[in-house]
């Protein structure tokens, strides 16, 4: 899964859009599972993106905004102290969905998120520009899926910072449909908007597909990974969906 990458010069592979059953109601497998997982399958680390309160969350809704916080992020913190001792980087984002829209959130700080509930009512629009206050980037998540769950495809280009382009959940992996030409239609969509790409597997259970972001060195934190995908021009990355390869701006390179 990694070996081309190692060949690239991009040893480091992430893993930037994994769901656990402990908050994501259609997930399988837990936190400490699904980190188990991919380190065995060679990745140095991955982020942890449940679905939120306006998605497909195994968290009452009807908590207070602190529970829910709290109860939401708990099995992160699980991940992260197997990871910690375990040689595994598990950072932390999570995915917020808008009847069917999902984004993927990154770099927030849980402290801060405590603090700023308006978070948990925003429209797209006020969502963007609350993330960003919080040091955190928005990155539309397979804009171009079509699904049960999508009642139609709403397109906010104003309001992501980049674009999810390499989605491997659409590959045929193990007998699933071949839905690549979604990949192929937000490649195209990042490129003509001139937003950065980023990649990954959108895994629901321990069975990986092998997509994801790698790097020349190891990240450093969640904020190194924000750093590189904003600064894609410069931040040096490769995007994969376990068959190819991209740049950071979606260009196929092999």
């Amino acid at each position: 899964m990694i070996k081309d990458l190692y060949t690239e010069g991009y040893p480091f592979l992430y893993e930037t859009h994994v769901h656990s059953s402990e908050s994501s109601a259609c997930a399988n497998n837990t936190a400490v599972d699904m980190a188990i997982a991919h380190k065995a399958a060679g990745y140095a680390g991955f982020i942890l993106t449940n679905h939120n309160w306006g998605g497909n969350t195994a968290v009452s809704r009807n908590l207070p905004w602190d529970d829910y916080l709290d109860a939401f992020f708990e099995p992160y913190r699980l991940a992260k102290k197997w990871g910690d001792d375990n040689d595994f980087q598990v950072f932390c984002g999570y995915e917020a969905g808008y009847n069917g829209t999902e984004f993927l959130i990154y770099g927030l700080d849980i402290d801060w998120m405590h603090a700023h509930p308006e978070i948990r009512d925003a429209s797209v629009e006020e969502q963007y520009d609350i993330v960003h206050s919080g040091g955190g980037i928005v990155v539309h998540a397979h804009p171009f899926r079509e699904a049960s769950y999508i009642r139609k495809i709403r397109l906010y280009p104003e309001y992501v910072d980049a674009i999810e382009g390499v989605n491997a959940s659409h590959c045929p992996y193990n007998g699933w449909p071949d839905n690549r030409l979604f990949n192929e239609r937000a490649l195209r969509y990042a490129r003509t908007l001139h937003l950065p790409v980023t990649g990954g597997s959108d895994t629901h259970s321990v069975n990986l597909f092998g997509g994801g972001m790698a790097f020349p060195e190891r990240l450093r934190d969640i904020d190194d990974f924000v750093r590189l995908v904003k600064s894609a021009g410069a931040g040096d990355y490769r995007v994969t969906d376990g068959i190819s390869i991209y740049d950071a701006y979606g260009v196929k390179l092999s």
